[in-house]
């Protein structure tokens, strides 16, 4: 497999170079990728407790006899 590579561009000279990343960087993309990885998981799952939350006070509230009016009114 390829090493990851960077561009390195030198502003004062329009020199642009591609560099393989170091062990260092390599590891720290991987520690990024999972840290975002284990993000994106907690906001899905917060995601989805709150919509079963939701739909479950529908229900609540149909059960006691509110038009779906009604609860679209409260539940907004």
């Amino acid at each position: 497999m390829e090493r990851p590579t960077k561009i390195v561009m030198d502003c004062s000279t329009g020199v642009e170079s591609i560099i393989e990343l170091t062990d260092e960087e390599i590891a720290q993309l991987e520690a990024d990728r999972a840290a975002w990885a284990a993000e994106q998981a907690a906001r899905e799952a917060e995601a989805q407790a709150s919509a079963e939350a939701k739909a479950s006070a529908q229900a609540k509230l149909a059960a006691l006899g509110l038009t779906p009016e009604e609860i679209a009114a409260l539940t907004k």
